[in-house]
């Protein structure tokens, strides 16, 4: 195999190719890429098991063939060459090695066979349809803060992509929690999506899918099937397994009747929230929030290290109230705001309060409280 690649092309597949990497595993060809040589063409395929991307490239092949290097000695190789460089990669399979040349500068790399390379068996997709990168941004943007970390509770630990019903009809709806916080966020259902099965897409997965999605003018072709999700555009495709759970009824923790509505300038909230939880014990990191007319004080009492407090100018008309919460929740939540007005809905100081943007009901966001 040899062939000659424009510096920056070959940076942006092998940067996606490494990151899908695992950095410590048993299996020593889990840590290559495999470069795959075609007439005008050069694929970059890396894969943990399971996840696999998939990378295309436009090159000067000379001589077509296929090997696998070190994804992360590679990457690091081309991250420190000049722009503009014009990068030679020749592969002699009798020693072992691949070298690489740019400009004044050689490296030899050790190679392992193509052959020992695992490729992810195909699937049969149920569902299959187009969407555009902003629709799927915004889906996984702003629900994936919360995501579960925890490991017992493995089936939290993704976001929950599936087709629900909502008052003006079908739903391409995501939705994420981790017991604490919820994230519930709808879009138009596309063409050919109605028969989508419902799928848990991992959280490393809903990393990686994130740099696919920069180009609002690019649409993503999107296969689903019940145990594997592929997202491709005309350059990259990554396919991924999916959490092999069932995703609790988060239907049940939407409250239903909160009626203690505050509307409050988003921006100016979360600034506020994270200033009072300057002073707040890392641990509990607990806000007070205090309602009355048109007014609400956001206070902090910490025994370790002081108390603060800052009052807001909100629309708030019901009689007081007196809740708590965790200031990294607020603030997670606070900041997925893209309008100016954030409207919070209370029922009482012990029940889930309810947050959406304006009177937007396409993304609400639900949070616990906390004893203050």
């Amino acid at each position: 195999m040899k062939l000659s690649i424009e510096r920056s092309a070959l940076l942006k597949a092998v940067s996606q190719a490494q990151s899908v990497v695992e950095r410590r595993n048993t299996i020593p060809i889990l840590a290559n890429v495999l470069i795959d040589a075609e007439s005008e063409h050069v694929h970059f395929r890396a894969t943990d098991l399971d996840i696999e991307v998939l990378d295309k490239a436009v090159a000067q092949v000379e001589q077509i063939g296929a090997t696998t290097v070190s994804a992360v000695t590679l990457h690091e190789i081309i991250r420190k060459l000049p722009d503009g460089a014009l990068v030679t990669l020749n592969d002699d399979p009798s020693k072992g090695r691949l070298s690489v040349e740019a400009g004044r500068s050689i490296f030899s790399l050790a190679t392992l066979p193509k052959e020992d390379f695992p490729v992810m068996a195909n699937s049969e997709y149920a569902a299959n349809f187009s969407a555009p990168a902003s629709l799927l941004r915004r889906l996984f943007d702003k629900s994936k803060f919360a995501m579960s970390t925890e490991e017992t509770r493995y089936y939290l630990n993704g976001v929950y992509m599936h087709v629900a019903d909502s008052e003006g009809g079908q739903v391409l709806r995501c939705v994420a929690t981790d017991g604490h916080r919820l994230a519930r966020v709808d879009a138009e259902i596309p063409d050919g999506a109605s028969d989508l099965p419902g799928v848990i897409v991992p959280r490393k997965t809903v990393g990686e899918l994130r740099k696919l999605l920069d180009n609002d003018e690019m649409q993503i072709a999107v296969s689903v099937s019940e145990t594997k999700i592929r997202f491709a555009t005309p350059e990259i495709t990554l396919t991924s397994k999916v959490i092999d759970g069932t995703f609790p009824d988060y239907a049940r923790v939407i409250p239903k009747g909160n009626s203690r509505k505050m509307e409050v300038d988003a921006n100016e909230f979360a600034k506020a929230v994270d200033r009072v939880s300057t002073v707040s014990s890392e641990r509990s990191r607990a806000v007070k929030l205090s309602l009355d007319e048109d007014r609400l004080i956001l206070s902090v009492n910490s025994p370790d290290s002081g108390t603060a407090e800052e009052e807001l100018s909100v629309a708030y008309g019901d009689e007081k109230l007196d809740i708590g919460f965790n200031a990294k929740y607020l603030l997670e939540i606070a900041s997925q705001v893209d309008r100016e007005n954030a409207v919070f809905l209370f029922n009482s100081s012990g029940d889930p309060t309810m947050m959406r943007e304006g009177n937007d009901i396409s993304a609400i966001y639900v949070v616990m409280p906390m004893r203050v």
